[in-house]
């Protein structure tokens, strides 16, 4: 009677059991199995998406301009903070680097924005309009000041020009720093993808954790020993946080949390714990020589590069199968009348 169109490929699919299958069952009424009792005659079928299609539409945000986006905006925003701290505490190589690192990855996220969208007037309309409710409106004029605080510090550290411009513009591009290393996980959490919409309470921790590993990882990379210790010690607890809050994104949202440790995403995120604690230990026993440094502070910086593209992934995985959609909409559904029930019995 049904299996016209529940019939493989010919019709409805079940986001829980793979594509064009059926439950099917004759169910007696209840009537205690009394000769009379009536029986369905319609097979019992539970639809969910016709012909297996997909119920969110994936963004079109493209790889890797997005997840390069992600990285070089959070490396950019906490060195730029570091590198305050390090004008403030007399290291001048720390300065320069923190100074460097922050306009070069606000130039280059700049750069591989524009590229996603296409065409570079589309950024410039997005400073049309600011709106407090939209974290894309947000996000253009937190990173439009920085990229011109940050790029226009680093040249004047480079030409030697202006020392008070210099200060001054490393302390602007410091107070939106945090903002923009943090923003790009609001970001996510605020579209309809599930496994980026369910974690929003974690994601902007994930990335601010993130953007701490990163941006003190590569100051360890250029800076000798003696004058790096902040470097190290943002480094260390920025991998200490984004460890702890990835690991709840990959445990604590049921279903939601399979896109994190399946196929290509998941080989991300293990490759980015595996780098990200690697590096973190490394820091720790053998920050303070020269080799370990390096050594470290690249393992810290490919983690970091590495969780963007599998947080970036994960959500793309999860609009295509329509489970991640209709399964925890059904849980929803059932906790609520489980709750609405047990309000009207007390």
């Amino acid at each position: 009677m049904t299996g016209g169109i529940t019939s493989p490929d010919a019709g409805w699919r079940q986001a829980d059991r793979g594509p064009a299958t059926q439950r099917k069952g004759r169910k007696r009424k209840r009537g205690g199995g009394r000769k009379n009792a009536e029986m369905a005659m319609v097979d019992d079928v539970e639809f969910t998406s016709y012909y297996g299609r997909q119920i969110v539409k994936t963004p079109v945000w493209k790889s890797p301009d997005v997840p390069l986006y992600l990285f070089l905006g959070g490396a950019a925003g906490s060195s730029s903070i570091l590198a305050a701290i390090a004008d403030l505490t007399d290291r001048p190589t720390l300065t320069k680097v923190g100074r460097y690192t922050a306009g070069a990855g606000s130039l280059l996220s700049v750069v591989a924005l524009v590229h996603d969208l296409g065409r570079p007037e589309r950024f410039l309309h997005m400073l049309r309009v600011f709106k407090l409710t939209s974290p894309l409106s947000v996000g253009t004029y937190i990173l439009s000041p920085f990229s011109a605080a940050a790029a226009g510090t680093a040249a004047v550290e480079l030409l030697g020009w202006f020392p008070r411009l210099k200060r001054f513009g490393g302390v602007v591009s410091a107070i939106f720093g945090g903002p923009l290393a943090t923003y790009t996980g609001v970001l996510l959490a605020n579209t309809a993808v599930p496994s980026w919409h369910v974690a929003y309470k974690q994601l902007p921790y994930v990335f601010g954790g993130s953007a701490m590993a990163a941006g003190g990882g590569i100051a360890m990379i250029f800076v000798p020993v003696d004058e790096a210790g902040p470097a190290r010690k943002m480094a260390v607890a920025g991998a200490a946080i984004e460890l702890a809050v990835v690991h709840k994104v990959e445990n604590d949202h049921g279903i939601l949390s399979e896109p994190f440790h399946e196929g290509r995403p998941g080989t991300f995120m293990q490759a980015a714990k595996t780098a990200t604690a690697a590096g973190a230990g490394l820091a720790v026993l053998a920050g303070r020589t020269r080799l370990g440094a390096i050594a470290s502070g690249t393992l810290l910086a490919a983690g970091s590069l590495l969780t963007r593209f599998g947080v970036f992934e994960a959500g793309i995985a999860s609009t295509k199968d329509p489970k991640y959609v209709v399964i925890p909409q059904r849980e929803r559904l059932a906790a609520g009348t489980n709750e609405h029930a047990s309000t009207i019995t007390r």
